[in-house]
């Protein structure tokens, strides 16, 4: 499905489309698969009630990291990576471990992590993008357990992609990541399996785009 001129996404398995590209197709892959933890939504507690914060439904995706199989092909068809959650897959990154990057959430010591962590095969030192996470409500709230802000995903474009660059996602989630893409004018390619996340991530970028032609006129 194209959404713009230069947003493309499809509702398939990331195999399926990674083996339509040729080597090096992709500039730049910004990943963030699942890792293997078991965080794909929220369970009722014990007195039948859900979480207090917003409730995602628990469909048991993340309950095993990918396979070599796709890093293999991660690598072949995109020159650089930045993968999310990368301390889970640290056996499948053949390229030594550089420039790591760090999303500081700015709440710790709750439950979740203070951080998560991705590496990239940059050879740069260490970064570190601090945000609160509650910005995700200020961005029209969650429609995926392990969303990202797009504020987060507009920072590592500005610092680690060029003007030009094909940027992929295989794992596309909210779609946070093709909210920042339009927003700085990046040409994107990203998939989704679950049929749910992708119409709602869908919704999300369709609604943010019209809203920003909606400004863009009214200026």
């Amino acid at each position: 499905m194209k959404l713009t001129e230069k947003i493309e996404i499809t509702n398939e398995d990331n195999m399926e489309l990674m083996a339509r590209y040729p080597d090096n197709h992709f500039e730049l892959a910004i990943v963030d698969p699942p890792y293997g933890i078991g965080i794909s939504g929220q369970k009722e507690n014990k007195k039948g009630k859900k979480s207090d914060r917003k409730y995602h439904k628990e469909k048991n995706w993340d309950n095993e990291i990918p396979t070599k199989k796709y890093f293999d092909e991660l690598f072949r068809i995109s020159k650089n990576q930045i993968i999310w959650g990368a301390n889970y897959f640290v056996k499948h990154l053949t390229d030594g471990h550089k420039g790591w990057i760090v999303w500081d959430k700015a709440q710790h010591g709750l439950t979740m992590s203070d951080c998560e962590l991705a590496y990239s095969n940059f050879d740069s030192v260490t970064r570190v993008f601090t945000q609160n996470r509650c910005i995700l409500r200020m961005e029209g709230g969650t429609t995926h357990p392990t969303q990202k802000p797009v504020k987060l995903y507009e920072w590592l474009l500005m610092n680690y992609a060029k003007e030009g660059d094909k940027i992929l996602d295989t794992h596309l989630g909210s779609g946070s990541i093709a909210i920042a893409c339009h927003n700085l004018g990046f040409d994107f390619t990203a998939c989704e399996l679950d049929k749910d996340y992708f119409d709602a991530s869908i919704k999300r970028i369709n609604n943010r785009i019209d809203n920003l032609n909606l400004f863009d006129l009214g200026a």
